[in-house]
C-alpha cells in the first residue's frame, strides 16, 4: 500500500431527514494507487450497486470508519449539530489519521486537522462520494436491524423517511424508541 503525499479523508452522512434511527457518517481515506471504479453520490446508485461497491471501498482504502449519533442525540442536539458529531466521530475512528478532510455540505465539524465543506461534494469528490456510500449502506443495514424490533413501522422498507407508509404507521401504532421526538410528525403525535 503505498501512502500518497497527503492523507486526506472524505466524509459524508446518511439519515438526516429521517424520522427515526440514527444519523450515521462515514469517513474514508481512499489509496490514489487502487481507485475504485463507479463510486459516486449514493443517493444517485441503487441499493445493490452500494452494496457492491462497499467491500471495494473499505479493501481499497488505507483507512475508513463509520460513526453514528443516536436518537436521544437528535433530539438534545439538533439534527445539524448531531450529524456533525457523527463526522467528528467517524474521522476520529480511522485507524490513520488524515491531515485534510472533506466534508459533503457547507459546514465542517470540529476536526483536529484541517477541513473543508464542499457542496455536493458526494457528486463530484470521489473520496466523499465513497464516504456517502458506507454511511448510506451502514445506516441501512441498521434499519433493516430495527425492522426486526419494530415490525409494525415498515423501517426495512422505508429506512425511517416520512413515507405515506411510516406516517401511517405512526398514526396508528404511535412513536416507537427510535422515532426522534424533536421531529414535526413524531412531535405532533405527542403533544
Amino acid at each position: 500500500m503505498t501512502r500518497p503525499s497527503l492523507l486526506v479523508a472524505g466524509v459524508d452522512e446518511a439519515g438526516r431527514g429521517p424520522l427515526a434511527g440514527p444519523v450515521t457518517a462515514a469517513a474514508v481515506i481512499l489509496d490514489p494507487a487502487h481507485p475504485v471504479a463507479g463510486i459516486a453520490d449514493s443517493k444517485q446508485l441503487s441499493p445493490g450497486r452500494r452494496e457492491e461497491l462497499e467491500p471495494l471501498i473499505k479493501q481499497a482504502a488505507i483507512a475508513w470508519a463509520v460513526a453514528s449519533a443516536g436518537v436521544d442525540e437528535i433530539d438534545v442536539l439538533n439534527i445539524l449539530q448531531a450529524s456533525l458529531l457523527a463526522m467528528k466521530r467517524a474521522v476520529e475512528a480511522l485507524a490513520a489519521a488524515p491531515e485534510l478532510v472533506l466534508v459533503d455540505g457547507n459546514r465542517c465539524p470540529s476536526l483536529a486537522c484541517a477541513a473543508e465543506a464542499v457542496v455536493r461534494g458526494d457528486a463530484s469528490v470521489p473520496v466523499i462520494g465513497a464516504a456517502s456510500i458506507l454511511a448510506k449502506v451502514s445506516r441501512d443495514r441498521e434499519l433493516e436491524r430495527l425492522d426486526a424490533l419494530y415490525p409494525a413501522y415498515g423501517f426495512a422498507r422505508h429506512k425511517g423517511y416520512p413515507t405515506r407508509e411510516h406516517l401511517g404507521a405512526l398514526q396508528q401504532h404511535g412513536p416507537c424508541e427510535i422515532h426522534r421526538r424533536s421531529f414535526g410528525p413524531v412531535r405532533k403525535l405527542l403533544a
